[in-house]
């Protein structure tokens, strides 16, 4: 029951960070905005690199990628809301029914990978240089923020078993 519980606990958990993020992107979007606006232009890279040409100058791609991660971000906090709250309500349920209830937390913890890996640490730090700006690199937030997600996946979807006594 432990375990059980301390699944729901974190994946809880990682649903309340990402509705932090959503809530702190909508509050201050101008802020993280910025920020998306920089690794986009590449602005800040290496001088004299020879990836300038995919710097991307439009304000309106600037804001519909930005509110895209938005988006993508509010996806993760649903789902993983309702998969911790589904996965609450089966806690004492059997281990199959336990597991079914985990999809959608499961489903949530995935975008949320993804999230970090194609629009972070792919094209953010691989497409757009991010990696080569001292001012507008995000990498090793987002490193660390797939690192937990991914914990948290594993966490979720070992499956249980019995404990010899």
């Amino acid at each position: 029951m432990m375990l059980r519980i301390s699944r729901v606990l974190i994946v809880a958990a990682v649903a309340f960070y990402y509705t932090l993020i959503v809530f702190n992107n909508c509050i201050d979007y101008g802020t993280n905005y910025q920020f998306v606006r920089h690794v986009m232009l590449m602005d800040t890279t290496l001088s004299g690199n020879h990836g300038m040409w995919r710097a991307i100058q439009s304000p309106w791609l600037h804001k519909a990628f930005y509110d895209g991660v938005i988006v993508w971000e509010a996806v993760v906090a649903i789902l993983c809301w309702t998969g911790s709250v589904r996965m609450l309500r089966e806690l004492c349920g059997s281990m199959g029914v336990f597991f079914k209830a985990s999809r959608i937390a499961v489903a949530g913890l995935t975008v949320g990978l993804l999230l970090w890996l194609v629009a972070f640490l792919s094209i953010g730090g691989e497409w757009f240089l991010m990696w080569q700006s001292q001012a507008w690199n995000g990498q090793e937030a987002a490193l660390r923020m797939f690192i937990v997600t991914g914990i948290v996946l594993l966490v979720v979807i070992i499956p249980e078993g019995e404990i010899p006594s």
